[in-house]
Formats: structure tokens, C-alpha cells, sequence
């Protein structure tokens, strides 16, 4: 069809579309009617298109520069719609930040001012601060918020009207030796968050090399790389322990080293109020660092560095007097010293430069060497040299403790000679102990003798096996005799059964009757003296029966693979002989080395105390936890693994760890849920799938804890994850008390979810000096035992997996405004 197009002058031809197309009309009419109405639409339509034309101005074209801005726009979008949210760590991270441009603003001719009133005293830090807090506790950031005024909060400090001792809540034991820990409540804990990270700021880009607690890039992993690759082989090594409670003269050298930096007598007006409140909890020493115990107060970390910054600045003046006046070494394939060193060491000692006559650095030595690694109040120190020079540079560290840092230092601190001393040395947790190399031929003669030893004991094995098969068939044989006899028409009686059966009681039993024979022929072979049932029916049923050069042949095999193993032969000795003279020419640290070992024993006597193991190490439920949801059990020995994994993920017996986590730690969690509801082992295993809870079996470990600590969610920067990676509720179970009349919210600081149970803490073991940090506390303070909190679902699950401390826990909560929980 043609159309006159209206303005325009010219015909156009427009086909019908679908929409537009009319069917065939029906009765009067026919197509020419159709026809007509489909012209007027077409006609209608032009007109309108028209007129809207001419009111309109005409649009420019789109240059190719706008199109293609916008195109990028479009993807920024649609990037952001995809983009996920960001781990709760990543978030704490971006608060800092926050705080941290508002603290470097304030920084005027080398000195920070006035950062109370500026920077702490300031709405945007306090709310940055409560959404630290916040993400500590692993709460959803678009979830309900407390009630907090932060503007009032600000003004408060600004004017200095913020009353300490108002925010603090004590927590009295309910013994008299467990003492009385003060905790702050939410407003003051926000308000110590952001003087931390205040204080992080300033301080933190001058602490030395040797500080590895609480810093970004640096942690417990990093101390211990830092031994086991920087220091090599030294000759003697000790640790320094200290213990002391913050008091007025440790609390002034604070201020002092604080003055040095900060210009803002507000500040340290607030610092001595908290510590007239008892609310720094500050404590050198007493209880392992890092684990988020309730006693290591919000500071504690950045308040310790900033006290021992001193110490490791005195560490390396000692280093330099040592090192630069050390004397020289006969031994000139030791060296590693540098011509600036040399030099340095020739002009204090007033020798002449022999530069000139040298050819390259290797021909003046230095013996003296110091290495230092200290993580928050543990200190390791090591010494190459004499016995004499190991014994000053101690004399001298503890004396800069004791006179200038006012810290208590043990006396039973002593020297511990490295190559010839194979029980080690404890720091942080672990372990440290040198070793020598084997070579390749060692490690075939000593590979031979295990596949000796594991031959033998499987033959062992399986003659046990059909020593105790053979009892038991016995046992069953005599058990049929016995009630054949009794049965007269069978005719299978003999004269010994008609004399033992004078001595039974009337109405005894068969079964009965046949034990009490046993219990006979138990005391006249004395079988107490046995260990178990197998060796007493092997040795006094099975074997004896055997034949004579049966039993001969199987000792005689037994014997000759013992002696094998416990001796060697002519060919062995002249290996290892030949062996020997080869290492003798070469120095004795080429084939040693330090390993990083994690303590089985004491881990396993940790076991035992808790309730995972029996005196004899076989696994056992926990008794503490069958009244809890299956989920709580399977995340409270999750929790146990993956704060290990964390812990000890580089040490170098990590094998035979892995192994202790399967059997004891994996059965334990099976017996406790079939305990629960009363099953077989292999049902519980089927019916629950540990695996996927991150509690998995020898052979798919790596395969399962791989992923779950290479996800998104495990951060690893200490700096953030301070006290909560490693927070230890090992040593701690929560019983569940239903209080139904009373209605209250989670304990946990910035969590508003209804909590319908309180729990009870049982403290397992009490505060004291560690003997080892084990990835979990072991020394949480007494006063909280038996304490009553009330918790969420979620924050007893994150709590036993490690996502949150105690020190998230607000233990001054009011119930209906009026009673506190006791």
C-alpha cells in the first residue's frame, strides 16, 4: 500500500505489519471496508509522528568518544552489580584506613597533636571504631545496630567528661584465689578500638625487625621461618621469660615513650584513667598472647610493642659492642661478614686497615654473631661464640630488663648449648631442636632396617592372631564338653567332668558353672600378672599345644630380625665408617639443621585432661557435649583442627600431628555422637559427614583442609586476626540452662539476635605460666568459671570454630535492666 506522507511531499509504500494486519472482515463490506480503515490508521499515525516532530528539537548526532564512555559506564555497572561483598576482615581493614588518614592529618613538625580531641573524639572514627567491633563478633553489617549516641559519646571526650569507671564492669571469682578481671563495656571498648588503631598508626612503622607479634606481614609463622632458615646453626641459645603486671612505673615509661610521638596531654589523662580502673589489663608474661582470652585487654598488644620497642633498639646496640669488637676467628670458612663491618670493627679496636692486603672479604672473620626473634613477650635470643661472650650479652639483656624496663626476669634462666643438647628449646608454642642431615646411603641402611622391623612385627601380628583364635576355639570346645556331660543319654561324660561336678551347687547354671572354672584356673596360673586376654590364652592354651619345632623356627626368626635391627652388621659399620670419615672433613653445620617440632606429648597429655582420651590414649566421647545439637559437637572439634591446621601449619612433624588429629580428635567426635543417640561408630560415620565440616580422614586431608584454608573467608594477616585466628576454646565448654521467663539478647557486643538459652563456661584449666602455646588458651582466667552468658545459635557455633574470642563477649550485660547475670 502507497501513502501520501504528511509534511514530507512524497509517496511512501508501507507494508502492513503483523500487528497492523485486520482479518478478513465477516458479512457486509468485505476487503474494500477493510481497506479503508487500515488507510486512516496509516494516514492517523504520520500526523501524529509529524506533529511530534516539529515540537521537538532535533537531536545532534552522538560523536564516537561518548558512545564508547558510556559503553565503559554500562560494564562499571554492571562490575559493581556483580561484584561480591567484601570478607569481614577486608572491611576492618578499609575502617583503618579510614581512621588512619584522619590520624596523618595531624601529624605537624615530627610530632601527631591533639589526637583525642581531633581524630578519637570524632563521629566518623567512633562509628568506624563500633563497625570494628562489629566485625570482630562476625556480625552482619546490615543487621540492627546498638544504641548508641556516638555524638554524645564524641562531646563526652572532647570535654573530658567520660566517665571510665561507669564503662567498666568487674567479674569476681567465685573462689578466693581466682581473683577479679575488670572488663570494658561496649561504649569504652569502642572508644579503646580506636585508640588502638590511632596507636597502631604512629607506632607501627618504627618498630624493628626483630618484633614479630601484631604486625601486618609478620606473626608467629614469620618468628619461626625467621629461625629455622635466617640464624642457621648457632652455638649457644636461650629464652628470656619475664612476668609483671602493669603498675605506675611501667604505666609512666609507657607515657614517656608515648610523648616521644604524640603531643596531647588528653590522651594520656584517658590512658591513666583506664589504668586507675584496672581496665588495660597489661600483663608481661602469666598467659599466652594472641588466643583473645578476656584478660588481654584491646591495647595490650600495641601498648607491649611500644614498652619492648626499647628492648629490641638495646638488642642491637648490644649486637653492634659484640659484633664490631668481637675477636677473630681461626676458622676462616665461617665468615660472613662484610668489608663495612670489618672496617667498623678495625677502627673501634684501633687495628690497622689491612684492607689493602686482602683479596676479597673471607680473610678476616667475625666469630661473635647475635640473632634475636621475639614475638609480644617472648624473646629468643642466640649466640655464635664462646661461652663467655653468650653468658655477657644475656647478663646485659636481663639487666636492661630488670633497671630500665622495670620487668621481672626469671632466675632460673640458663644457657642452652645447641649441637650437644637433643631436648630442644621452647618458644612460642614449639619445639626447637638441631638435627643432622642423613646422607643418601644413611637413609637406605636405616630404610632397609624399617622394612625389617615392619616384616617382623607383621609376622608377629598375625602368629598372635591364631595364638588367640586357637584360645578362643578352645574356650568353646570346653564350654560344649561341659554341657554335653550333663546330658545322660549322649554317654560322653569322663570320669575328671563326673569329679568336678561334686563341687557345683545345686541350680547353678551351665553357663555360670563354667565360669567359676575358668576363675579357678585363672588363679592357679596367676593370670593378673598378664596384660590382656590374648597373651593369657597364647601363652598358657595356644602355644603350648603347638608343635615343638613350630614354636622353635618363629623365635628363631623373631630373634635373628631383633638382632638385626638392634646391631649391625660388618658391611653396615664399614658403611657408616666410611660415612663418618667423609663428614669429619667437612664442618659440623653443613649437615645440621634446626627443626620447628609442635610437642605431641604435651598435646596429647592436653587430651587426656580435657576428656578426648583415656589414660591408655585411646579416644572417648566428651560427656560435656551429648546434650548439645549435632551441629554444635561436629564445630567444637572442627574448631580443635582447623586452630591446629592455623597453629602448626609449618612445623616439620606435622605428619605424625595429622595423624593424632584423625585418630583421637575424629573418633572422639564419632563416640560422642553415637554416645548421643546411642548407635554403632559406623553408623554415626555414615550418617554425619565430617568431611564436610573440615574434620576429615588420613588419607583425604590435604584434599579437604586445602581448600577450606585457602578460601576467601581465612585471612592470614595477623595484624587483623589478632586474637581470633588462634582464639582457643579448647579448654572451655558451654552447658546450655533454659531460662524461659526471661527474654534477652545475645551477649556478644553489636549482635541484637534473641538469645533463647544461657550457657554456662566451664573452664577446664585454670590460669597459670603455659607450658606451651598450642594454638588454643590454656590459661583462661578462673573468675569466669561457671559464668553464665547468654548467646545466639551462631555465636556459640563461631565461638568453638574459632571465628570470634572472648573478648567479644560483653560479660557486664543487664538483664531487665535490674539483676546481672551472676
Amino acid at each position: 500500500m502507497s501513502f501520501l506522507a504528511p509534511g514530507r511531499g512524497r509517496l511512501l509504500r508501507v507494508l502492513p505489519t503483523r500487528r497492523h494486519r485486520l482479518p478478513p472482515p465477516q458479512g457486509s463490506g468485505g476487503y474494500a471496508a477493510c481497506f479503508r480503515r487500515c488507510k486512516a490508521h496509516f494516514l492517523l499515525d504520520g500526523v501524529e509522528d509529524a506533529v511530534e516532530g516539529a515540537a521537538e528539537p532535533q537531536q545532534p548526532p552522538v560523536s564516537l568518544a561518548k558512545s564508547l564512555a558510556s559503553l565503559t559506564e554500562e560494564s562499571v555497572v554492571a562490575a559493581q552489580r556483580q561484584r561480591k561483598p567484601l570478607p569481614r576482615m577486608e572491611r576492618k581493614r578499609l575502617a583503618e584506613l579510614r581512621i588512619k588518614k584522619r590520624v596523618k592529618a595531624q601529624y605537624l613538625n615530627g610530632k601527631f597533636h591533639d589526637l583525642m580531641a581531633n581524630v578519637v573524639a570524632s563521629t566518623d572514627t567512633l562509628e568506624d571504631a563500633y563497625d570494628i567491633v562489629r566485625l570482630n563478633s562476625n556480625i552482619d553489617m546490615s543487621s540492627v545496630r546498638d544504641d548508641v549516641c556516638f555524638a554524645t559519646l564524641a562531646e563526652l571526650l572532647r570535654t573530658g567528661e567520660f566517665d571510665v569507671r561507669a564503662n567498666v564492669y568487674a567479674v569476681v571469682a567465685k573462689r578466693r584465689e581466682g581473683g577479679r578481671l575488670v572488663l570494658p563495656r561496649l561504649n569504652l571498648r569502642i572508644i579503646q578500638e580506636a585508640v588502638r588503631v590511632v596507636l597502631e598508626v604512629v607506632y607501627r612503622p618504627h618498630f624493628s625487625k626483630i618484633s614479630h607479634g601484631c604486625r601486618s606481614g609478620r606473626g608467629h609463622q614469620s618468628a619461626l621461618r625467621f629461625i629455622s632458615n635466617e640464624i642457621g646453626i648457632p652455638d649457644w641459645c636461650f629464652t628470656i621469660p619475664m612476668h609483671k603486671e602493669v603498675d605506675r612505673n611501667v604505666l609512666s615509661k609507657i607515657i614517656c615513650l608515648i610523648q616521644e610521638k604524640i603531643d596531647d596531654n588528653q590522651l594520656v589523662t584517658f590512658m591513666q584513667h583506664m589504668f586507675d580502673a584496672e581496665v588495660i589489663n597489661l600483663v608481661f608474661g602469666g598467659f599466652p598472647k594472641g588466643h583473645g582470652l578476656p584478660q588481654e585487654g584491646v591495647l595490650a598488644p600495641i601498648l607491649m610493642n611500644i614498652y619492648l620497642d626499647s628492648f629490641d633498639h638495646e638488642v642491637f646496640r648490644i649486637c653492634m659492642r659484640h659484633e664490631g669488637l668481637g675477636s677473630e676467628a681461626a676458622d676462616v670458612s665461617d665468615n660472613q661478614e662484610s668489608n663495612l663491618r670489618h672496617w667498623f670493627r678495625s677502627q673501634i679496636s684501633g687495628l690497622k686497615d689491612r684492607e689493602e692486603n686482602s683479596d676479597n672479604q673471607t680473610d678476616y672473620p667475625l666469630k661473635t654473631k647475635l640473632y634475636a626473634c621475639r614475638y609480644m613477650d617472648e624473646i629468643f635470643v642466640a649466640v655464635v661464640g664462646s661461652r663467655d661472650i653468650a653468658e655477657d650479652i644475656k647478663s646485659e639483656m636481663i639487666t636492661y630488663l630488670r633497671k630500665t624496663l622495670f620487668l621481672e626476669v626469671d632466675d632460673r634462666l640458663y644457657l642452652m648449648p645447641v649441637r650437644s643438647n637433643s631436648r630442644g628449646l621452647q618458644f612460642a608454642g614449639s619445639m626447637i631442636r638441631v638435627t643432622t642431615k642423613e646422607s643418601a646411603a644413611l637413609k637406605a641402611v636405616h630404610k632397609l632396617k624399617e622394612k625389617v622391623h615392619l616384616f617382623a612385627s607383621q609376622k608377629q601380628e598375625i602368629w598372635d592372631a591364631m595364638n588367640l583364635r586357637l584360645g578362643k576355639k578352645w574356650l568353646a570346645y570346653g564350654l560344649r564338653r561341659v554341657k554335653e556331660s550333663e546330658i545322660k543319654s549322649l554317654g560322653l561324660s569322663t570320669p575328671l567332668l563326673d569329679h568336678i561336678a561334686q563341687f557345683r551347687k545345686d541350680g547353678m547354671k551351665t553357663d555360670h558353672w563354667f565360669k567359676t572354672l575358668l576363675k579357678v584356673w585363672m588363679q592357679d596360673i596367676n593370670a593378673k600378672r598378664e596384660a590382656d586376654e590374648s597373651i593369657l590364652l597364647s601363652k598358657y592354651i595356644a602355644e603350648p599345644s603347638l608343635p615343638q619345632d613350630l614354636k622353635d623356627a618363629f623365635n628363631n626368626f623373631q630373634k635373628q630380625a631383633k638382632d638385626y635391627i638392634s646391631s649391625e652388621t660388618a658391611a653396615t659399620e664399614a658403611l657408616l665408617s666410611s660415612l663418618k670419615n667423609k663428614e669429619s672433613a667437612i664442618t659440623c653445620t653443613d649437615g645440621a639443621v634446626i627443626k620447628i617440632h609442635a610437642p605431641i606429648s604435651y598435646i596429647h597429655k592436653c587430651l587426656n585432661r580435657y576428656g578426648l582420651i583415656n589414660l591408655e590414649g585411646f579416644p572417648k566421647h566428651v560427656s560435656a557435649l551429648v546434650l548439645q545439637d549435632d551441629e554444635l559437637i561436629i564445630s567444637w572439634f572442627a574448631g580443635i583442627i582447623q586452630r591446629w591446621m592455623r597453629w602448626f601449619s609449618e612445623v616439620d612433624n606435622f605428619k605424625e600431628l595429622k595423624l593424632m588429629l584423625v585418630e583421637c580428635v575424629r573418633k572422639s567426635c564419632i563416640r560422642t555422637l553415637s554416645a548421643k543417640y546411642r548407635m554403632y561408630e559406623k553408623i554415626t560415620e555414615k550418617r554425619f559427614e565430617l568431611d564436610d565440616y573440615g574434620i576429615p580422614m588420613a588419607e583425604d586431608f590435604e584434599a579437604i583442609m586445602a581448600p577450606l584454608e585457602s578460601s576467601s573467608s581465612v585471612c592470614t594477616d595477623e595484624a587483623l586476626m589478632y586474637g581470633i585466628s588462634s582464639s582457643g576454646l579448647f579448654v572451655l565448654t558451654l552447658s546450655r540452662v533454659r531460662v524461659p521467663s526471661r527474654q534477652f539478647d545475645c551477649f556478644v557486643m553489636g549482635c541484637q539476635s534473641a538469645s533463647l538459652s544461657m550457657y554456662v563456661l566451664h573452664v577446664k584449666e585454670r590460669q597459670r605460666f603455659p607450658g606451651f602455646r598450642t594454638g588454643f588458651s590454656s590459661s583462661i582466667h578462673g573468675s569466669l568459671d561457671g559464668r553464665r552468658v547468654g548467646l545466639c545459635t551462631q555465636h556459640v557455633k563461631d565461638l568453638y570454630l574459632g571465628h570470634i574470642s572472648l573478648q567479644s563477649v560483653d560479660f557486664g550485660v543487664l538483664i531487665n535492666d535490674s539483676n546481672k547475670i551472676p
